[in-house]
């Protein structure tokens, strides 16, 4: 999730935008990952309900996030915002929620 808000950050000032926002809403599975690693800023805020918007009923989108959804309010910012975005996110929505130690723990590391 934060090198996607970077890289439409970059395509906002070389003129890609339009074209990532619009991949990004016709991607048949966008798989956003480690959401809530930091807050979310204006543009951020904005970015995300944009992409949110566009692929809300018609194509599939999986987050992940060590965070509870009960803190994802906080995450976003913005009340309204928030409350849009999440509408979008949560309505229709199957929630897994995992229990345990991390996976990570046991891979054993690269040298």
């Amino acid at each position: 999730v934060p090198r996607l808000f970077a890289q439409l950050a970059l395509a906002r000032g070389d003129g890609r935008y339009a074209r990532l926002q619009r991949t990004l809403g016709h991607v048949q599975l966008l798989i956003l990952d480690d959401w809530g690693l930091e807050p979310l800023n204006e543009q951020a805020r904005h970015d995300l309900l944009e992409i949110l918007e566009d692929r809300y009923g018609r194509k599939s989108t999986i987050i992940t996030s060590q965070l509870p959804v009960s803190a994802w309010h906080g995450v976003i910012g913005d009340p309204t915002c928030a409350d849009a975005i999440l509408d979008r996110l949560v309505h229709n929505a199957h929630r897994i929620e995992l229990s345990g130690d991390s996976l990570h723990r046991n891979l054993p590391r690269k040298a």
